[in-house]
């Protein structure tokens, strides 16, 4: 291994494609590996904890979990608060987001439809509502978490915002965000950054 590695789904939502994200807007050339679902048994066992994503630089063990990817990132590129305050500030909007992600996963192994159904109904009129009126209440005048500069906090919480506003998740509205309008332009000026935008408009192999 002569450069680092991601290793995740082959999937664009979720943890793997923040990563992504980030190493692609810090200029890092990176083996973008992409796990099938088929063999992920067989790989569960060999990773830190039992989850993806994992980073491998060479020479350095495997990093695992989300967060501490995109923090480790963003303190090496630029893309993360030098101030310890404020680091830590844009570390609980993360935390935060991953409270959210560990809030809906129960619903997605739901099969009765209509149990599913009510589970999600409720996710939507409470806890999520809740979740984006928290959030809310962090930001600022923007367009970013911390104002003017795009910063690794930022891609989690574009992530978050995109699944949930897609469509993807059956009865969930895709309105369910729409009384937090500070979050949602800082989902619209993340989209539109140009490293941003250039990941997401590449060619597919």
């Amino acid at each position: 291994m002569n450069k680092p590695r991601l290793i995740y789904f082959d999937f664009a939502g979720s943890r793997g494609e923040e990563c992504r994200l980030a190493l692609h807007l810090a200029g890092v050339d990176f083996e973008d590996v992409r796990v099938p679902s088929a063999d992920w048994p067989a790989l569960k066992p060999t990773v830190p904890f039992g989850a993806m994503p994992v980073l491998e630089i060479p020479g350095k063990p495997p990093l695992a979990h989300s967060n501490a990817i995109l923090v480790f990132i963003g303190r090496q590129h630029g893309l993360h608060p030098a101030d310890a305050f404020e680091a830590a500030r844009h570390e609980a909007l993360m935390s935060a987001v991953e409270e959210l992600r560990h809030t809906i996963t129960p619903t997605l192994r739901i099969t009765d439809p209509e149990r599913k159904r009510e589970a999600r109904e409720a996710l939507a009129a409470n806890e999520l509502k809740t979740w984006g009126s928290q959030v809310e209440r962090q930001l600022g005048d923007g367009p970013f978490a911390g104002g003017a500069a795009l910063q690794v906090a930022d891609l989690k919480l574009y992530m978050v915002v995109r699944w949930l506003s897609s469509g993807t998740l059956d009865h969930v509205p895709t309105t369910v965000l729409d009384h937090c309008p500070k979050l949602l332009r800082l989902y619209r000026a993340v989209g539109a950054h140009p490293g941003v935008k250039s990941w997401l408009e590449r060619p597919k192999a």
